[in-house]
């Protein structure tokens, strides 16, 4: 082949691997059962009567998106699931705020636009990437919960796996809440 027709080849498959879907990438979409992220599923798009709402909740999730393994001071990265659970058997809980903030306490990332309603007995299951290092070994979430009363009362965790070597691991955190 002459220079020309690899450098057509090489801008093609250039142009065809950059045109690819991300949400395919992403896990949350990925392992959805309707392959849309999670939390844009759970969105409320009409308006909330909150005047019923007797319950309201912030809480305070560590997470860590790496760790230090010896005296060397060497990362490994990790994967982090958060978990938001409504352990209610008839009502629902809303989520109001996911945000992500990093060791130093600077704001990262906001997750939610809109509220989310979790059904009773519902999961949110949120991945936050290996590869999404701006969290640092102190990062966290803080989440905003609702609902109609104090029987709505999540369960949040977020579970942390990583590799280092021939060795893996995986450890939990759990929600706390912040006292205002």
């Amino acid at each position: 082949m002459n220079k020309c027709r690899v450098s057509v080849l090489c801008i093609a498959v250039l142009a065809l691997l950059s045109g690819c879907d991300q949400s395919v990438q992403n896990p949350n979409t990925m392992f959805s059962e309707k392959h849309q992220d999670p939390i844009k599923e759970l969105e409320v798009t009409t308006k909330i009567d909150r005047s019923q709402f007797r319950y309201k909740q912030t809480f305070y999730v560590p997470i860590y998106s790496d760790i230090y393994t010896d005296r060397e001071n060497r990362k490994v990265l990790l994967s982090a699931t958060l978990s938001v659970r409504n352990t209610t058997l008839k009502k629902s809980l809303y989520i109001n705020k996911i945000d992500y903030y990093d060791t130093d306490g600077d704001f990262v990332k906001s997750y939610v636009k809109n509220p989310i309603e979790l059904p009773a007995m519902a999961t949110l299951n949120y991945i936050v990437e290996k590869e999404e290092d701006k969290g640092g070994s102190g990062a966290n979430f803080i989440i905003e919960v609702e609902g109609i009363d104090d029987t709505v009362t999540p369960v949040i965790e977020a579970v942390m796996i990583g590799n280092f070597s021939n060795k893996a691991f995986s450890f939990s955190t759990e929600g706390t809440p912040v006292v205002h």
